[in-house]
């Protein structure tokens, strides 16, 4: 049984695009935890979310595991290196060498640590060139779990967040469903009974013309894809400013997931 769960990672892990009744992100780690704390006693789980947006792999090195060895919990779900791989230049094989040595670290102080593979961006506009690069580091992913013994949650494998619903309006992160499905898939990658399937198939969807698709790559060009570029050539951030959502009580969790549900 689980008592303490430490979450680390970049926007995915803090929940970019699920925002709660007061817009702060939830995430699929908050909903995770939620799914942990409903298996034990009232009041008998830690949790602490150390994610932050925008931050590459040596970042969350540096700053979340000297924080999440101090604490020392029964699970960590370690998510890193994403950001990394979307940078031009960047080397999937090296950056898994930094991710092994993370992994060795966590492993050693932590009863259980959970590693994620990256999404398949086949249908993502914007990343879908990096297929390669992201399957190549999914399998020094897997590579280091097998050595260290660590479950793995396959985002890549998830087919239902192959649909446009599982994905925020930026296009880079998930919505709120896409989130809980991720949540359901951490449950079944340590073989917990879990309320719902995550690919549980969708309601259909009208077809949509040539001009309504077209009128919707413009608008998400206009809104979210320039003002990513024009941050990667100032060398800026989405997390320069953002500090993480620390210790969280699931009650709390769960309040805010139904004020927004």
């Amino acid at each position: 049984m689980i008592g303490s769960y430490v979450a680390v990672g970049d926007s995915f892990t803090e929940g970019v695009g699920d925002p709660g009744p007061d817009g702060a992100f939830v995430g699929w780690a908050d909903r995770f935890a939620v799914l942990l704390a409903d298996l034990r006693p009232e009041g008998d789980f830690e949790y602490t979310n150390l994610a932050v947006r925008g931050k590459l792999l040596d970042q969350i090195v540096a700053d979340q595991l000297p924080r999440a060895v101090a604490l020392a919990p029964d699970l960590v779900s370690f998510c890193a290196g994403g950001n990394d791989i979307l940078r031009p230049g960047s080397d999937p094989d090296e950056v898994a060498e930094r991710f092994e040595r993370a992994i060795a670290a966590l492993t050693a102080v932590s009863g259980t640590v959970m590693v994620t593979t990256g999404f398949d961006t086949r249908g993502i506009p914007l990343l879908k060139h990096l297929r390669g690069k992201i399957a190549t580091y999914n399998g020094h992913v897997r590579a280091v779990a097998d050595r260290y013994g660590c479950p793995v949650l396959d985002l890549w494998s998830l087919r239902s967040v192959q649909d446009r619903r599982a994905w925020d309006a930026d296009r880079l992160h998930l919505s709120p469903e896409g989130h809980t499905r991720v949540a359901l898939r951490a449950g079944q990658a340590l073989g917990l009974e879990i309320p719902a399937d995550p690919e549980q198939p969708w309601p259909p969807l009208p077809p949509r013309g040539a001009l309504e698709i077209r009128r919707d790559d413009v608008q998400w060009a206009r809104e979210y894809l320039v003002p990513w570029i024009g941050r990667r050539l100032r060398g800026e951030s989405s997390g320069d400013q953002v500090i993480a959502k620390g210790s969280l009580s699931p009650d709390d969790i769960k309040v805010r997931i139904a004020a927004v549900a």
